[in-house]
């Protein structure tokens, strides 16, 4: 096995860049809210622009507003090897989330450019627009947008998707001209924390990431009969409400028994009339269910429909559901796995391999070429949250895991 350069990133700078970027949007309760498409997010955009220059990259910008920096390789016309993330936050969201992939990338080519080497491959930095809403970043990229439903990517702030990527420099007219394809990038790596507590639980200092998992999502109704609920006997009810719990225990169950530990979840209900004193005769759920085999995904789906059936028998109820949002997995690339779990290994850093059960731009990019993720702890598994943590030993752990396995992916592609 190759012995490594032993270069190592500036952790200290590397976290001088996660804080001051921090500042951008910060609220008086500490939480960040920086939207897409929003003056904060401009604010950021340009902050990372000019350190994507210091760090020797020419920066630009491609129709879906993608902010894309490259490093030149020694072989300038092989394809790349990119990473990045993104910038944008949820409305209260942390320092952490995107933005470590992104300044970690830039770090990363940082550190190749003082100490004057560089890859036989170029590298991209890209910073992705909109991961947080539409992901339109991403799946311009990959070549996945519905070019013909541009309502599709209704950013949060509102207004329409094709006036907010003219502020940034982007094109709806020019969206098919972002699309990438394996010519293009040989590879593609993300580094993010991994906004869960399995790695701060096990005292791993590395995720080696498995895939994205694919989704499934599906609105049930469940329709009975609204009564007066003290003088309608307990024997003689139709409540819906009763055949919900029954769901949700249900979908509980299911991702219970299956052997490679899926994850499912009831998180909305609407309950009618929602009175007191009143039977409840109508409700409205949806499940959620996610994994990283679509194996599982459709015992999960065969299962739900027939727990529906014998659940409508026993309570007297009529139950409907409509199939809601459809996503197919994305596994990561054996050999990137393995890269990571070697550097891992060579760098003295612990490692596990895990799923990810959130979704991210690796998601889309893996649809095209290979793929591979490295998480880092969150602390408490918070995230989406003015409280996420990583501490910056963490990070630069995380970073310097980037560097080498793009350095070791250079000598494989």
């Amino acid at each position: 096995m190759a012995v490594l350069t032993r270069l190592a990133v500036n952790g200290d700078r590397l976290n001088a860049n996660i804080d001051r970027l921090a500042k951008v949007g910060r609220r008086d309760n500490g939480d960040i809210c920086r939207l897409a498409f929003t003056p904060e997010d401009l604010q950021a955009r340009y902050l990372v622009q000019q350190w994507m220059m210091e760090a020797g990259m020419t920066v630009r910008t491609d129709a879906a507003g993608n902010l894309i920096g490259r490093y030149p390789g020694k072989i300038d016309s092989l394809p790349v090897l990119a990473t990045g993330s993104h910038i944008d936050t949820v409305p209260s969201g942390g320092p952490y989330d995107g933005v470590l992939g992104v300044l970690a990338g830039i770090e990363a080519v940082r550190t190749l450019r003082d100490a004057q080497q560089q890859l036989t491959h170029p590298i991209e930095v890209i910073v992705f627009t909109d991961e947080e809403s539409s992901m339109i970043g991403c799946q311009a990229i990959a070549g996945t947008v519905l070019f013909d439903q541009p309502e599709k990517y209704q950013p949060k702030i509102g207004g329409s998707i094709q006036a907010h990527l003219e502020t940034i420099g982007g094109s709806w007219e020019n969206l098919a001209t972002a699309k990438r394809t394996r010519q293009d990038i040989a590879a593609f790596v993300e580094l993010h924390v991994e906004q869960g507590a399995v790695l701060e639980q096990s005292g791993k200092a590395i995720g080696v990431v498995q895939g994205v998992v694919g989704m499934c999502r599906r609105s049930i109704t469940i329709t009975g009969q609204p009564n007066h609920a003290g003088t309608t006997p307990m024997n003689m009810r139709q409540d819906a409400l009763v055949a919900a719990a029954q769901v949700v225990l249900a979908v509980r169950e299911i991702a219970l028994s299956l052997p490679s530990q899926p994850v499912a979840t009831v998180g909305y209900l609407k309950v009618a009339p929602n009175a007191v004193n009143i039977v409840p005769g109508t409700v409205e759920l949806e499940v959620d269910m996610r994994d990283l085999s679509n194996q599982c995904l459709d015992e999960m789906v065969d299962r739900l429909d027939q727990e529906l059936k014998t659940i409508a028998f026993s309570t007297h109820t009529h139950i409907d559901q409509a199939i809601g949002l459809c996503v197919e997995p994305t596994p990561a690339a054996h050999l990137i796995q393995q890269t990571i779990a070697e550097v891992c290994q060579e760098l003295g850093l612990s490692h596990c391999s895990m799923p990810s059960r959130a979704g991210h731009d690796a998601m889309e990019m893996g649809r095209f070429t290979d793929m591979g993720m490295i998480f880092v702890p969150s602390q408490n598994g918070l995230s989406h949250s003015g409280q996420e943590y990583t501490s910056p030993e963490q990070c630069t752990q995380g970073a310097d895991a980037l560097l080498h396995t793009l350095m070791r992916l250079d000598t494989l592609y």
